[in-house]
């Protein structure tokens, strides 16, 4: 049996946890390897870019930079997700402000010295993430729409540290030939992109009582929640645009099969989305937000199965 004194503990690591969302961390450090495997090196083995110390180091540095953003997120949303999230809350109070503050700088310390070992690119690109992050908590999330569109932008930038480190090792006459790599991961963060923002507004939706109370000026609370449903409905149509893109001029293979059922899948959610009216059927079409970006990160194998055994360029169709 454990003591009271490592019962807390536990709870408290749990809630630490909790706070850095560490079962988003998982994903997002996958979705970097398989974008980096599958779409960005093709022809190296998928051993050599497993094993590249470097590119490790992007990875590491992203993760915990990620990390730390939920820190300073979860650090000025407090009263809001009591109202929010109460149950999430009560658990995340179990570490201290100043706690999570101290783990606050310790990541960013770690993740911009990580980038350093790589280059003073990455570590200028990770010292303006890290800001961009904080001023995001601070400031701009409680603005209507540039907070929308900045919260789903920083959820796509660490796919372009990826991009950036893998062009920045190939030489001036090479990138023509890399160009349909640069197009592909590009359609694709704008899809993630896409599918991020629409998250964002439907989150507005689903705080609107918890934003109300602390002053925020989301679209729904100064508009109406109409209004929000619209943008949401032009958002995912839009979504057609980089899948056409990655459909009709790239070869991602099987790849195919998941962007079909997505759109599918979008159509339920617009038709539940304009029946919607509680924060429980919010959650649900948050839920269903969620479900599409991890399946998507996981079904980038289906671009090229074959390289996970040899290396193999992904051409454009004739």
């Amino acid at each position: 049996m454990l003591s009271r004194q490592h019962k807390l503990l536990v709870m408290k690591i749990v809630s630490l946890f909790s706070v850095v969302r560490g079962y988003n961390i998982p994903i997002i450090v996958l979705a970097q390897y398989l974008s980096a495997i599958f779409i960005l090196a093709p022809e190296k083995r998928a051993l050599d870019i497993l094993l590249d110390f470097n590119l490790f180091l992007i990875v590491f540095a992203s993760a915990i930079t990620i990390a730390s953003g939920y820190i300073i997120n979860n650090f000025y949303d407090s009263q809001k997700d009591l109202i929010n999230r109460p149950n999430k809350s009560m658990l995340d109070r179990l570490v201290s402000q100043k706690t999570k503050l101290s783990v606050y700088f310790t990541l960013n310390f770690i993740g911009a010295l990580m980038a350093l070992i790589v280059s003073w690119r990455a570590f200028l690109f990770f010292s303006a993430y890290i800001f961009l992050i904080w001023f995001y908590s601070h400031k701009i999330k409680k603005y209507p729409i540039v907070g929308n569109l900045t919260a789903a932008f920083l959820a796509v930038l660490p796919f372009f540290a990826i991009l950036l480190y893998f062009y920045n090792k190939i030489s001036f006459e090479e990138i023509e030939d890399h160009m349909s790599h640069f197009m592909v991961i590009s359609a694709h963060a704008v899809f993630l992109f896409l599918l991020l923002l629409i998250r964002e507004m439907i989150k507005d939706l689903e705080n609107l009582k918890g934003d109300l109370a602390n002053n925020y000026r989301t679209i729904p609370i100064i508009y109406n929640e109409a209004v929000s449903k619209q943008i949401i409905t032009a958002l995912t149509i839009l979504t057609v645009v980089p899948v056409y893109i990655l459909i009709n001029i790239y070869d991602v293979g099987y790849m195919d099969i998941y962007f079909y059922v997505c759109f599918g899948v979008l159509l339920f959610f617009l038709i539940y989305l304009w029946k919607s009216d509680s924060k429980e059927q919010y959650l649900l079409l948050h839920n269903v937000l969620k479900f599409l970006i991890v399946s998507g990160v996981c079904c980038i194998v289906l671009i090229n199965p074959s390289i996970l055994w040899h290396g193999k360029n992904l051409l454009l169709k004739s």
